[in-house]
């Protein structure tokens, strides 16, 4: 037992080493700016697109970089689409400054997510993609006049779908977080880590033994490298947002009990009558599919689409062009 454990020792630090001296670096173009204000900024990834074409504004998470839809070279998935007649915007949210830390959630929706789309074509289609799809839904509610259809990617509904206890867990950590939240006016990148690692700590380590045996000129360990660099450029998230999430949505499963508000409104998935494409990834282990699948249930009429994918594979894995990229261009060509 302690030889096998000396052994994944070495090829942990071994795959470690390996990605620390790969030689990948991101360098691709920046698309066009469309609109800013902060430090969020709206690109426009149009690509070859013909006139007509619909126009599809992303909205990622706030506590992770954008550019996970605009990875690497072969690796885009905004890129890919605007080759294939799309429109692709994308808000990129950017790293919080002085006036960004003292936003809520309100704030975020009905604020700057609401300004960026008024500088965006008149109809499109909305697209959240995990923590951006709860912002999206919202918005989607807020002015269904603009909003042609909803694309919902590993999206979290039902905090309290796989374990309720856990999830409650955090919302009681709370209190644990305030001194940093004081201090710094958000939640510090370290401490979202800290949190995301919580949720499969021992995958962490297998990835990098796996890392360790790969060539590393090859195209896998590349893309392994582009999506390593990504997880590790975290961006904080500002102070009265981790309150609302941490004690609204995990503790008090305000979302799943149809009572998270937006400016003084219910966000109600029922009250949606717009097209959804919902993408419920079968091996994600951040947004479990049991607390992503029942939006499917409360919006009438929605596509439910569940590929063989992880949470971040689906959008910028290997395998992301069948698990998503052709189903969701397939849609939005539909719609």
């Amino acid at each position: 037992m302690l030889a096998e454990a000396l052994r994944q020792d070495r090829a942990l630090i071994a795959g470690i080493a390996a990605y620390r001296r790969h030689p990948y670096r991101r360098n691709l173009p920046e698309p066009p700016v469309l609109w800013a204000e902060g430090e969020t900024r709206l690109l426009d990834y149009g690509g070859r697109r013909k006139r007509g074409a619909p126009t599809v504004l992303f909205v990622p998470s706030l506590v992770n970089r954008a550019y996970v839809l605009d990875l690497a070279e072969g690796a885009s998935m905004l890129r890919w689409l605007g080759e294939e007649g799309v429109r692709p915007l994308l808000l990129d949210w950017g790293w919080p400054g002085e006036a960004e830390r003292g936003f809520t959630l309100t704030d975020y929706v009905a604020g700057r997510l609401e300004r960026a789309l008024e500088a965006a074509p008149r109809r499109l289609i909305l697209a959240g993609y995990c923590m951006g799809g709860l912002l999206a839904l919202a918005l989607a509610l807020r002015r269904p006049e603009r909003i042609q259809a909803l694309a919902l990617l590993a999206t979290p509904w039902d905090f309290h779908a796989v374990n309720a206890e856990t999830a409650k867990l955090l919302g009681r950590m709370l209190p644990i977080f305030e001194p940093a939240l004081a201090f710094t006016a958000g939640l510090p990148v370290d401490l979202l880590q800290m949190l995301f690692a919580a949720l499969d700590p021992f995958g962490i380590s297998a990835k990098y033994r796996a890392f360790a045996r790969l060539n590393p000129d090859s195209e896998r360990a590349r893309l392994f490298v582009a999506l390593e660099d990504w997880l590790n450029d975290g961006i904080p998230l500002a102070a009265p947002v981790a309150r609302e999430c941490l004690a609204g949505w995990y503790g008090a499963n305000t979302s799943g009990r149809l009572a998270w508000r937006i400016a003084g409104l219910p966000v109600d998935p029922r009250r949606l009558r717009r097209p959804t494409f919902i993408a419920v990834p079968e091996r994600d282990r951040i947004v479990p599919p049991e607390s992503a699948r029942p939006l499917g249930d409360l919006i009438a009429g929605a596509s439910l689409h569940t590929p063989a994918a992880g949470h971040i594979g689906m959008v910028a894995g290997s395998s992301a062009k069948v698990a998503l990229w052709r189903p969701l261009r397939d849609w939005v060509g539909s719609v």
